[in-house]
This record gives structure tokens, C-alpha cells and sequence, in this order.
């Protein structure tokens, strides 16, 4: 969330992040006409309270002279009750101001391409494609020839975009949680954290998913809470409402969790396999530094994210959001793209972000500077290390082999412990 002294005195700026992001500009027609309101009312409140002072100093002087004041008193009277009127009115559109804050999105960065999806940039690439002798499968092939993938059970028991992963599957899909966790937790530095699976909205709101995206999130009847979108809402919330002292940045925080998400808008889009569930297992990195740092700090994170898919030896390219497709608290995305060869294309596996003080404030999170007397706003950074379900998924179609099963890349195989190849292993 902006500063509302910021987005008064930089109206202009803000209506060119939006045309950046290519949202109606006209949205700041509604703040301008309210701000204008509000100065209107305390200009009229000003000049009331200096006409009531002037009356005050009148009716001293007169009480001096022993002479009557009650004319003015009585005139007064209405002064004051005509200010009580309006100062209610004045927090009123103030209220409006700071709802319609809640609705504009983050500044964009001055590196980040301008334009929609189609202008988003490729920084780098890295591993070789792999050659088939066949025609390759996608990974809900292999996994139900495999008996190990299971959409209609899960389609039973819960309904469309869920499954159920047998035997070796399912135990690979647990090895790759641990192979993330302790790569992040043991070698590049970050604390690992164990969090709730359910927040509260006040949670939601400090990063960003709150209100504007309420309706791709899971709510629990009769409470407060939500099922979590991604483990960036309670680690990022693990400070809310705290200050961090000067030499407590950087944070370094990842952490496993099941994450929950609607996908309201998705009918249609990856009806099939892993890609696009309503439940999948992500490991998350979060990071809190200090703001002169935190692009130096993305570009360390999204280096981290990146090394998973290195050690799997996983083909990926790296892309710079364009304007138009950054997220909403987001002032720079960098996109983590596997190479899948089922799809043959390039699919998201990781988004890498900094979303500079926005989420601070919104959560109030704040730092006491060196040599400062005040405290601000650190700037956060998260992103995915990685999605599971999509390395999974990259893994089976990368590794697969002719005869239907796939490898098990050789840096997982110590944590996956069975062996260099997943066996069959229906249900029945």
C-alpha cells in the first residue's frame, strides 16, 4: 500500500504506473474529486474555526468593557455546532480515500519492459532441451500408465483440479520438499519455518491477496480464516505489527507448506495433469531487507530459486515481467520457466518478486535505520524454491523414458531412496 500523503502529492505518477500497467487511469479521477472534497471541507472547517477565534478574542475584549456578549456567544454557538457537523464528513471521505488506496497497485520499477505478456523479456536461458527417439508424453500419461496418478479418485473424493500420487510418486514428491528445504536451509542461508496453513484476513491484506483477489482464495464458513494461496502469506505476516532493530536485516525465511487457491478465471486453462490445482506443496523463500538493497536481493533470490532446477539438471529460462503482467504488489517479477516436454513449451515453476515497502506497510512492518532516529519500512521479496507439484511434473516428462517410466534425477536420488527409477504401483 501507498503512503495517501505520497499518492496526493504524486497523483500524475500514479496514474502513469497504472497506464503502465495497462489498468484505466481514470481510477485517480475518483480520488482527485474526493481529495478536492476533503480540502473543500477543511478549508470551510479552517475558516469557521478562525472566524470562532476572532469571536473569542471579541468577547474578551468585551467582558474587559463589562459589555454584553451573549449575541455572540449565541453566534458562536452555531459555529462550533456547524464544525462538529462537518468533521465527521471530513473522516468520512478520508475513509473513501484510504478504501480506494487499498486499490492501487505498486509503482513499477524503471528496469521493468513496458507492455503486456507478449513483451515479457527473456534474461537467460540454461540447460540443453532433451531429444526423444519417440514422441514424448505428457506426465498425466506416464503417471496413469504407471498407476501412480490419479485424477478420477481424487475427482470422487473431492472434485476437478485434485489428485492422488501412489508409492514411488507420492514418496518423490516428498523427497523433493526435503531436497528444496534443506538445499535452501543447509547451503544458501535462509531459517526454515513451520507455519500455519490458515490466516486471518488481516494476514491476506498485509500481502497484498486482500480484497482485490478474495475470490481466488479459500475462506473457512463462519470465520475469519482462509486457507493459505501461498506460504509467502503467514511467513511475510510473521512480523506484522513488529520492529525489527537495525542490524536484524537481511531476514532469510523459507518454508514448506499445502497451498489452496480457486483458480476463479481458470475454466478451461490446464484442465488436465499437475499444473493448475485447487491444493498443491510449494516451498516458498521470503526475504526482509533494507530498501537500498532489495534488488541486489532479488536477483540473489531468484539465483537460489534457480539453483533447485540446476541440481535436478532441469532445462528453464529466466523472463522479466513485462508492465502489464505484474502482480499487483509486485514492483519487479522475474519468472522461473521449466521446459516441459510433453506441452513443448516453457512453463512457469517460479515467480520471484520485489515488492519494495508496499507489503511493509500494508502490514506495518518497520525497521529502525542505523543513524536514524525514526523507523520505516523494510522492503520484502519472496518467491517460489520451488512449486513442487510443477518440478514433479518437469521431472516426469524431462526423465521419461521409452518404455514408459521415468529417472529420478541423480542429486534427489539420496533423498528419494528408491532407487534410479520409479515402479509401477496402482492402488488395486
Amino acid at each position: 500500500m501507498h503512503d495517501l500523503k505520497f499518492v496526493r502529492e504524486n497523483i500524475p505518477l500514479i496514474r502513469e504506473t497504472l497506464e503502465k500497467r495497462l489498468m484505466d487511469p481514470s481510477l485517480m479521477d475518483g480520488f482527485e474529486a474526493l481529495d478536492q472534497k476533503r480540502r473543500s471541507l477543511l478549508r470551510d472547517i479552517e475558516a469557521l474555526k478562525a472566524k470562532r477565534n476572532l469571536a473569542n478574542d471579541q468577547i474578551t475584549e468585551l467582558k474587559k468593557k463589562k459589555e454584553p456578549t451573549d449575541q455572540i456567544i449565541a453566534a458562536m454557538k452555531d459555529v462550533s455546532a456547524r464544525i462538529k457537523e462537518m468533521d465527521p464528513w471530513v473522516s468520512s471521505v478520508e475513509e473513501e480515500e484510504k478504501a480506494l488506496l487499498k486499490t492501487i497497485p505498486n509503482l513499477v520499477h524503471p528496469t521493468v519492459p513496458l507492455g503486456d505478456e507478449s513483451h515479457n523479456l527473456e534474461v537467460r536461458k540454461w540447460g540443453k532441451i532433451p531429444e526423444f527417439a519417440w514422441e514424448p508424453l505428457n506426465h498425466w500419461e506416464i503417471g496413469e500408465k504407471l498407476g501412480v496418478l490419479d485424477f478420477p479418485r481424487a475427482a470422487k473424493i473431492s472434485g476437478a483440479r485434485f489428485a492422488v500420487l501412489y508409492g514411488d510418486l507420492a514418496r518423490l514428491n516428498r523427497a523433493l520438499i526435503n531436497f528444496m528445504l534443506e538445499l535452501h536451509a543447509l547451503k544458501q542461508g535462509y531459517r526454515e519455518v513451520w507455519p500455519p496453513a490458515l490466516v486471518n484476513g488481516q494476514s491476506l491484506y498485509g500481502t497484498g491477496q486482500l480484497p482485490k483477489f478474495a475470490d481466488d482464495l479459500f475462506k473457512v464458513e463462519n470465520t475469519d480464516l482462509y486457507l493459505i494461496p501461498t506460504a509467502e502469506v503467514p511467513v511475510t505476516n510473521l512480523l506484522r505489527d513488529e520492529t525489527l532493530a537495525a542490524d536484524e536485516l537481511p531476514i532469510k525465511l523459507t518454508a514448506y507448506t499445502p497451498c489452496f487457491r480457486a483458480e476463479a478465471g481458470a475454466a478451461g486453462r490446464d484442465a488436465r495433469g499437475l499444473i493448475r490445482m485447487h491444493q498443491f506443496d510449494k516451498v516458498e523463500l521470503v526475504q526482509f531487507t533494507a530498501p537500498d538493497q532489495s534488488m541486489e536481493a532479488l536477483e540473489s533470490l531468484t539465483r537460489d530459486a534457480e539453483e533447485v532446477l540446476r541440481l535436478l539438471e532441469l532445462p528453464y529460462r529466466v523472463v522479466a515481467l513485462a508492465s502489464g503482467d505484474l502482480g499487483f504488489s509486485a514492483t519487479k517479477t522475474y519468472d522461473i520457466e521449466v521446459w516441459l516436454p510433453g506441452a513443448r513449451t516453457y512453463r512457469e515453476i517460479s515467480s520471484c518478486s520485489c515488492f519494495t515497502d508496499f507489503q511493509a506497510r500494508r502490514a506495518n512492518i518497520r525497521w529502525k535505520a542505523p543513524k536514524s532516529s525514526k523507523s520505516e519500512f523494510p522492503h520484502t521479496l519472496n518467491g517460489s524454491g520451488l512449486a513442487v507439484g510443477r518440478t514433479l511434473v518437469a521431472i516426469m516428462e524431462n526423465y521419461q523414458n521409452a518404455d514408459g517410466t521415468f529417472s529420478v534425477p541423480a542429486a534427489l536420488q539420496p533423498y528419494f531412496r528408491g532407487g534410479a527409477a520409479l515402479r509401477a504401483a496402482p492402488l488395486r
